[in-house]
């Protein structure tokens, strides 16, 4: 009994020993209940000591889907200036004279990504905090070059990506996912998100065919419409690419249903952008006369680029980067910041170099094991990357210690505030006491982050789940249900 009571006393002195015991009691419970026993699960519990207070095949490895975009945040976060930009320049291939330049214009790009209708604040209250207009910042370009005098073209305005790699998607990610915009090709220019907004509803009458609109329209794209407009219930939609600047859509629109809208990529963001750039040069009363073009080659303007350019435009800061990466999970800004990321680095603008940074960084000063992680994107789009549960849980420890943890963690999202969080854990224990970041593709589901209990603690989690067959929604929940016991006091 005098045991007993003094192992009672040491465990609520010490505290740890009972909680651990107790957080793993309610852990096994929630995992070992039917259904959910009979699937791959990964959790890892740690505090801000670093000691791993629960695990479950913690240092096996997992899909883990948009969670990935946790390693190329903290890693932009430790090795990139928060408040640094990159430029948009446009160059002169030719004379500039009385207001013509004879040859090409140069839009030459150094792979900024928030020419994008988005907040990049999660007050998005604050002011300038959103961008309504992705032409706002090729509009302001367009503006500087009115008043340097340029009046007309006579060549072609050319999106020169040549900054990053001509490679512009990623060799493992699925040729289905490639026509939408959350596989957006990655160039050194983007515009919209490198996708079209389509926009599509019920024609006027049964049989007819369905209304499809789409933006931006810079006159050099085609949809094809074969939809038709059916009886209630019998929407079912399909779209292809008939060529780089033509698509088509088919199937059948509910005749009941409002007007929605899907976004689909285009195959050449460069030239897109060049486009862009073309709209808002005629904007300002600047033609140009030759086609609109775009090139990889990084010695075709070499020359002109050795230049002053004729103006340029500023990105915003890469801080403001991380707020669609971990906040609404973005994969063309995660991606263009792992280039980004191998050009600042190592001077390629690469996958391959921007992976190579992230896996040195990872090792050397992470202090990662070599075999806990394997990487093939920035995004989690590929089905290719594993990473084990401890592996992010320390990664969430480094970098809650890095001197710009602060950047990192306003771009996190607040469950039930905002992000791909607003809408989980609205009502629980721990809503507003979370800051995660999530994981979905097909079979797959993660959540990583970290909970504040209510004596004001911090908890280190990673959740991860891969080859299960319940679906999103209740996988979903059950994960929020370890949140809410991982959030406990005990």
């Amino acid at each position: 009994m005098r045991r007993f009571l003094a192992l009672l006393f040491w465990s609520a002195a010490l505290g740890t020993p009972a909680a651990a015991q107790s957080l793993t009691k309610r852990l096994d419970r929630l995992l070992d209940q039917p259904p959910f026993d009979r699937h791959h699960w990964g959790v890892v519990v740690m505090d801000t000591t670093g000691k791993v207070l629960y695990q479950r095949n913690g240092s096996r490895l997992f899909v883990p889907a948009s969670n990935t975009k946790l390693v190329v945040s903290a890693t932009a976060a430790a090795l990139l200036p928060p408040d640094g930009t990159v430029a948009t320049s446009a160059y002169a291939a030719g004379p500039l004279a009385d207001g013509v330049l004879d040859g090409d214009l140069i839009l030459y790009g150094r792979g900024d990504p928030t020419m994008s209708r988005r907040c990049f604040d999660a007050d998005t209250l604050r002011t300038a905090a959103c961008e309504a207009d992705p032409m706002n910042r090729l509009r302001e370009l367009a503006g500087r070059l009115r008043s340097r005098g340029l009046r007309r073209v006579t060549g072609a305005i050319v999106g020169d990506g040549s900054y990053f790699e001509p490679t512009l998607v990623a060799d493992t990610w699925e040729q289905a996912d490639l026509l939408w915009w959350y596989a957006a090709p990655v160039g050194a220019l983007a515009f919209n998100d490198n996708s079209i907004d389509l926009r599509f509803g019920p024609g006027a009458e049964p049989g007819a065919p369905g209304r499809i609109t789409f933006s931006p329209d810079f006159g050099d794209l085609t949809v094809q419409n074969r939809t038709t407009t059916g009886a209630s219930g019998t929407t079912g939609l399909g779209a292809g690419r008939l060529g780089p600047l033509a698509f088509f859509v088919d199937g059948t629109i509910d005749a009941a249903a409002p007007a929605r809208t899907s976004y689909l990529a285009l195959p050449d963001p460069n030239r897109y952008t060049a486009s862009a750039f073309r709209r808002a040069l005629a904007d300002v009363g600047i033609s140009v006369q030759g086609p609109t073009e775009s090139t990889t080659d990084s010695l075709r303007y070499a020359t002109a680029r050795a230049g002053a350019p004729l103006g340029e435009v500023a990105s915003r800061p890469f801080r403001e980067w991380l707020i669609p990466i971990l906040g609404a999970s973005q994969n063309l800004f995660a991606e263009m910041l792992l280039k980004q990321i191998g050009r600042r680095q190592t001077g390629e603008g690469s996958w391959r170099a921007g992976l190579g940074v992230e896996r040195r960084f990872l090792i050397d000063s992470v202090g990662l094991d070599s075999t806990q992680f394997s990487l093939r994107d920035g995004s989690g789009l590929s089905h290719v990357n594993v990473v084990s549960p401890l592996a992010f849980a320390r990664l969430l420890l480094w970098i809650r210690r890095h001197p710009n943890f602060a950047v990192f963690e306003h771009a996190l999202p607040t469950a039930g505030q905002a992000g791909t969080v607003r809408n989980r854990l609205v009502g629980t224990a721990v809503e507003g006491r979370v800051i995660a970041k999530t994981g979905t593709i097909f079979r797959v589901n993660a959540f990583s982050g970290y909970v504040t209990l209510p004596n004001g603690a911090i908890r280190i989690f990673s959740i991860q789940t891969n080859n299960h067959d319940l679906g999103g929604a209740p996988m979903v929940a059950r994960i929020d249900s370890l949140v809410v016991e991982i959030g406990k006091r005990k």
